[in-house]
């Protein structure tokens, strides 16, 4: 007998989102739940609805896994980056971007000088969390020394902190909003300079002439001192830490594979972690699995340099297993599609796209908390949209990026919103307005969704993925 696959209703698939969106947030912001967690408990509770409409559990879980296959060559990039940042603390070369960075500060100049500073050290590690419990919370002492107001302070750090995270091939949110739109990193990279790097110069541009306008005191910091002598006691600095970036660099700018890059950025990390740092070979192993752990009891040291290896990529690679498993089944069952013809056919330009995009990552990220939960969700949805209008997905990742990334920080209610403000110790309300990272990059994206400047077109439409069996 032949299965009847049914369509599913409007009303059908909007309370099966509601139902993922429910889930996810509750868990998120009243039980403290794990993304993870929750994307895996709303994947096996949507299963049966869809079974409802005719499908077998073989085709969901054909589905499912064609769908996770999608998340095999990030994750590859996730060991691979996991391995580099373990082997570029051991090889010193973390250390020595941080060590130079705060060397670097004049007073006059501490507003740039810190959005510079947060930025090298978010791109060097590719976290925005790490920047600024630690980069950030040392530059929040040196603001208070010299008596710079702290939403200033905040804003540099907040900017700077973002703004590596983004471009940074290492972090986590720039890994996963390509790999659910379709596209790969470094795609996506080049195309989030257009909108961030004008918006980044003017944000440097203005806390340069605040600065100078404010004067400025003397840098007193016990959180600089200890930090910089710590370094400088336990790591070889000088010009040979910078080697593995040099190669690594160099062979992104050739163009050589982003996985096989990585790994010998990291290669070199290591033997100059033994050659030049003294790491005895077993040691370094052992970082590249398990991350560095060479404990300092300095707390803002601990937290800046114990991580990375293997093993810390673990939760990002579940993270796009299960979000992509979830995301293909939404879209092949049909139930996103149909949510997304009632409003598609609506949208008549790239910039009405772009502002619909904007609005839909704010308020997932609103509901999810997290650039997680905004990415999959708006990503997942609006694929379609930017393939009927022709649009390659790195536009709709850098939209994504631009918009959810961006503001995670500043909704005080979300998991970025709360731990910036516990980190640097002052309330959301007070670095936001001074966030001028954001509200440019922001600014950029619409302009250019609604000129059309940037807005990468198809040189040929893709053909679609199988559909579901019948």
């Amino acid at each position: 007998m032949e299965k009847i696959i049914k369509k599913p209703t409007f009303v059908y698939s909007l309370s099966i989102l509601l139902m993922v969106i429910a889930i996810i947030t509750v868990g998120l912001l009243f039980f403290d739940a794990s993304v993870q967690i929750m994307l895996f408990i709303s994947l096996m509770l949507v299963i049966p609805f869809v079974m409802r409409l005719g499908y077998s559990y073989q085709d969901v879980e054909k589905q499912i896994f064609t769908s996770m296959l999608r998340a095999l060559q990030p994750a590859l990039i996730l060991i691979a980056v996991g391995t580099l940042i373990g082997a570029w603390i051991a090889s010193g070369t973390v250390p020595a971007l941080i060590y130079y960075g705060i060397q670097s500060i004049s007073p006059q100049f501490f507003l740039v000088t810190t959005l510079i500073f947060c930025s090298l050290v978010s791109l060097a590690t590719g976290s925005s969390w790490a920047t600024l419990g630690t980069a950030g919370v040392a530059m929040m002492g040196v603001g208070y020394s010299l008596g710079v107001p702290v939403g200033l302070t905040g804003g540099a750090i907040v900017s700077g902190a973002y703004f590596g995270d983004k471009i940074s091939p290492l972090s986590d949110t720039t890994n996963l909003a390509p790999a659910v739109v379709g596209t790969d990193i470094f795609t996506h990279i080049k195309h989030m300079l257009w909108t961030t790097v004008p918006a980044y110069t003017i944000t440097a541009i203005i806390f340069t002439i605040i600065g100078l306008n404010s004067g400025g005191g003397s840098v007193n910091s016990a959180e600089v001192n200890t930090l910089t002598s710590y370094l400088t006691d336990t790591f070889n600095l000088g010009f040979v830490p910078f080697i593995p970036a040099v190669v690594l660099f160099t062979l992104l700018i050739m163009k050589k594979p982003a996985i096989t890059s990585i790994f010998v950025g990291a290669m070199v990390g290591a033997v100059v972690a033994i050659v030049y740092q003294g790491f005895a070979i077993a040691d370094v192993f052992a970082v590249l699995y398990s991350g560095y752990a060479a404990e300092s009891g300095i707390a803002i040291v601990d937290t800046l340099l114990i991580r990375g290896g293997l093993l810390s990529m673990l939760p990002m690679m579940l993270i796009f297993l299960i979000a992509l498993g979830l995301g293909g089944l939404l879209e092949k069952s049909g139930i996103l599609e149909t949510i997304i013809r009632s409003f598609a056919s609506k949208i008549k330009s790239t910039g009405m796209l772009t502002f619909i995009t904007s609005i839909s990552s704010y308020l997932t990220l609103g509901l999810g908390g997290t650039f997680s939960f905004a990415g999959v969700m708006t990503g997942t949805v609006m694929k379609p949209v930017y393939q009927r209008f022709n649009l390659r997905p790195e536009n709709l990742s850098r939209t994504m990026e631009d918009s959810a990334t961006q503001s995670a920080p500043l909704l005080p209610w979300t998991a970025s919103g709360v731990f910036t403000a516990t980190a640097l110790g002052i309330p959301a309300t007070a670095y936001i307005p001074f966030s001028f990272l954001a509200m440019f990059t922001l600014f950029f994206t619409l302009l250019y969704g609604f000129t059309g400047f940037t807005m990468k077109k198809e040189e040929r439409i893709e053909e679609s993925e199988e559909e579901l069996p019948a």
